[in-house]
């Protein structure tokens, strides 16, 4: 097969954090490492931000509540006119669309081209109205698309639940490369010490359950440190904590991938206790490449991605006891740790962009192959079926 000219399509603003996006980044930077030609188009908030050279901007989104978060989407005229003059240019082998089913970018796209277009279905479950709205008018777009992939078995379902149509899965890929080239942080590197990463103003990454059982935890474990990553304003879940406990819980701020790569590295056990909204679950995904244990709610799609508690611990969903009962047993038995670490590790490598791309380029080669480059459609699909629609 020779060299693909990809258009990829990113519905959320590239310049806030995401797995969406991360995943997005990572697979075009695959891709061009291994000769395609790329172009992302995505909303990006602050125009002046440096970005990727071959990332081109659709405008400044909005925010929406979406799957129990807010997501930051563009959608409207302008954002139609700025899809469709990029296709145009582009002169693409093949869209890929990523999360269609919002009211952003993937869904534009899909309805001003014609030709092989592969669509990825990140979330599942999701009861969203916003999601419900658009579900007749991406009906027919679902029928158009070349080939469908869901990030998990539970995007799968959800994507057969709601539409009625099948998806090949492909997990969402990490670099077990990138991860082995980086060690722990000293400061960060002291006994007992436990980790979290997630947006603060999101209930359901379960921050707060997480620490209403740090004063179980310490009644067994003294010298218990907690390490907490993430945006969002920390004097907030400061105010939670009693001030006797303050001094075992260090807020640091948004990291890096290098300084998340030494967060990891630095931590006893990675404590995962998200209340839901989750498909798949990249950052699990990245401990584990790092041999960092893990402890995580038993959410469905935490416990597949753990292997039902081989390759990771899990907990009751929104039970700090036996949140904080979990930790203690594990931070008192280093071979249990150690086991999972190795077992998570082994899962880990089955999310190599080695695999996942790999896996990604078969699908598109599929879709290409015997049909016609991406071009315009001949009118304006959506916008006619949005006003069909009311």
């Amino acid at each position: 097969m020779s060299k693909l000219k990809i258009g990829i399509v990113c519905p959320y603003g590239w310049d806030t954090p995401g797995g969406v996006q991360i995943h997005i980044k990572e697979l075009a930077e695959w891709l061009i490492e291994n000769g395609h030609v790329v172009s992302v188009l995505a909303p990006v908030t602050y125009e002046s931000a440096d970005i990727e050279p071959w990332v081109v901007s659709a405008g400044r989104p909005i925010s929406i509540p979406y799957n129990g978060s807010v997501a930051k989407v563009i959608f409207g005229p302008i954002a139609s006119s700025r899809v469709k003059q990029w296709i145009l240019k582009g002169e693409f082998d093949l869209l890929h669309l990523h999360e269609p089913a919002i009211p952003s970018l993937s869904l534009l796209a899909g309805w001003a081209g014609l030709g092989p277009m592969v669509a990825t279905f990140h979330a599942a479950a999701n009861s969203q109205k916003v999601a419900n709205a658009i579900g007749t008018m991406l009906d027919p777009l679902i029928e158009q698309i070349t080939a469908k992939i869901a990030v998990s078995e539970m995007a799968r379902a959800t994507l057969k639940d709601r539409y009625n149509t099948e998806a090949v899965v492909i997990p969402n890929g990490i670099s077990l490369e990138k991860f082995s080239k980086i060690g722990a942080r000293v400061e960060w590197s002291l006994p007992n010490t436990i980790g979290f990463i997630g947006r603060f103003d999101e209930p359901r990454k379960g921050l707060s359950v997480l620490l209403e059982a740090i004063p179980e935890i310490l009644t067994s474990i003294p010298d218990l440190r907690l390490l907490v990553a993430g945006p969002g304003d920390a004097e907030e879940f400061r105010d939670q904590i009693p001030g006797r406990y303050k001094d075992r819980i260090t807020f640091l701020g948004r990291l890096s991938e290098s300084e998340k790569t030494q967060f990891f590295k630095s931590i006893a056990l990675y404590i995962a206790p998200n209340t839901g909204g989750e498909s798949f679950g990249i950052i699990l995904a990245e401990a584990m490449a790092c041999k960092t244990p893990i402890v995580a709610s038993d959410l469905p799609a935490f416990s597949s991605l753990l292997d039902g508690g081989a390759s990771g611990s899990l907990f009751r969903n929104e039970d700090t006891s036996s949140l904080a009962r979990t930790i203690i047993e594990l931070l008192g038995d280093d071979e249990s740790r150690k086991r999972f670490a190795s077992a998570g590790y082994g899962k880990a490598s089955s999310f190599d962009w080695g695999v996942v791309g790999q896996s990604i380029l078969s699908v598109y080669e599929m879709s290409v192959t015997g049909n016609p480059k991406v071009t315009l459609a001949s009118e304006n699909r959506f916008w006619n079926r949005l006003r069909s629609n009311g």
